[in-house]
């Protein structure tokens, strides 16, 4: 064999040898890639997990929450007049009482007692009343109607009022906290 064709094989083994060493990193290289794209996959598997498991604890609290705030809102509608009702036993106390006197009897001292025990009952309402921050419409005779606290239930002739005022308070109105509770029932001058 000569040199050349010594150098030729050589060069020849070479070029295998370098084919066979690419090809072995090509492998080497698409089974790394096949490795880091698996071990993502798993990463990235384990991380929508963990967000499917927040996002279900979330809506959890978020239904609890809901459902606590009902229960709440529940509880202030059934109980909201609880303090004002307490207040009102009280009145109805005093009234029980007042219904316990003797009647048949013609005593000015036992009608006296009773006009103060009515008195006091009144007082007892009032202080309540204030206390939850409700007050009275009492319109006056010849003031003009206001139709956000008064209630027209008919019109009838008064002499020296004029036409659209009030002739006649009915019923009394109400407000709590300076919304109308109950309007005001009056006559109105033609």
């Amino acid at each position: 064999m000569t040199s050349k064709e010594k150098e030729e094989m050589r060069e020849k083994d070479e070029l295998d040898l370098e084919d066979v060493e690419v090809g072995e990193v090509l492998e080497e290289f698409d089974e790394h890639n096949r490795e880091v794209s698996h071990q993502q996959y798993e990463q990235m598997r384990e991380a929508l997990a963990k967000a499917e498991e927040a996002a279900l604890r979330s809506r959890a609290e978020m239904e609890n929450i809901r459902r606590r705030a009902e229960n709440d809102i529940a509880n202030a509608r059934k109980f909201a007049v609880e303090k004002f009702a307490a207040e009102v036993l009280l009145v109805r106390d005093s009234l029980d009482q007042a219904k316990k006197i003797d009647l048949d009897q013609e005593n000015r001292e036992i009608l006296a007692k009773m006009k103060e025990g009515l008195d006091l009952t009144m007082k007892q309402l009032e202080t309540a009343m204030e206390k939850f921050n409700i007050k009275e419409i009492a319109p006056q005779l010849g003031e003009r109607l206001d139709p956000e606290k008064h209630q027209a239930m008919g019109l009838m002739d008064a002499e020296g009022i004029d036409g659209n005022c009030i002739a006649q308070v009915i019923q009394k109105g109400f407000t709590i906290n300076d919304r109308l509770l109950r309007p005001a029932m009056v006559m109105v001058a033609k």
